[in-house]
């Protein structure tokens, strides 16, 4: 039977998830930027009062999958508490700046996830080799790969996805643009479990702001919004006269 997989971006999302058959949830914040790590309230409020497992995506922030010392320590810590939470699998995935895998530090996640199972995410889609990766990532233990074979959609890079199930016991799962005209060609390949979001956007419950608060320059897939030390030092000398 094939596993579904909802990529699940709020209680409701999950709820409909559950109610409409799906057996597990990628559990994520802001779908517009690929996913972030939930709210531990969200993690905890969907384990508590629903029965859809629930996989946890690991991911500090928008853009790259390099990430600092500090941001990988932030990474450990959120899988030892889902762990602790009783999440099922953890996702996540780390790059080195040449968009090869980080191999030390992937293997470091799947460690700190206690025997939990382990999604290793769509940073795939950026290496270069993705057969030799696929070893590498075998070998670490990872339970599963979420991929859209290196395509804008799942379809696009169905031969891709394909070759790479065919040559490993990782279970490879399609990711990205699935739905319901086209889910039946995975079907016939033989895919066994699937990812998929099913969103839609709708109203919000609020009145439209008066303002904006999207920052599109803040949004990047290439970088990162970080505080910058001398800026800081810059705004605060200006308000208390120390310059």
């Amino acid at each position: 039977m094939m596993q579904f997989e909802v990529c699940a971006n709020s209680f409701n999302s999950a709820q409909n998830a559950e109610k409409a058959g799906a057996q597990r949830v990628e559990l994520c914040a802001e779908l517009g930027v690929g996913g972030l790590t939930p709210s531990f309230g969200l993690i905890e409020k969907v384990s508590d009062e629903l029965n859809i497992k629930v996989n946890l995506l690991v991911r500090p922030r928008s853009g790259n999958f390099v990430y600092t010392e500090e941001e990988f320590d932030v990474m450990l810590r959120d899988i030892r508490k889902a762990v602790d939470l009783g999440v099922n699998a953890i996702v996540s995935g780390v790059l080195q700046h040449d968009n090869s895998l980080d191999v030390r530090r992937t293997a470091q996640l799947r460690e700190t996830c206690s025997g939990v199972e382990f999604t290793f995410h769509r940073a795939f889609d950026l290496v270069n080799d993705p057969h030799a990766t696929l070893e590498q990532l075998a070998s670490i233990g990872v339970t599963r790969i979420l991929s859209s074979g290196q395509k804008p959609t799942a379809l696009e890079g169905i031969e891709l996805l394909a070759a790479l199930k065919d040559q490993t016991a990782v279970q490879i799962m399609p990711g990205s643009g699935i739905n319901a005209q086209n889910i039946q060609t995975f079907v016939s390949r033989g895919f066994k479990e699937v990812h998929f979001s099913g969103a839609l956007m709708g109203p919000s419950s609020g009145a439209a702001p008066k303002i904006p608060f999207i920052t599109p320059s803040l949004i990047s897939e290439t970088a990162h919004a970080t505080s910058d030390l001398d800026k800081l030092k810059k705004i605060i000398a200006a308000a208390t006269g120390k310059g």
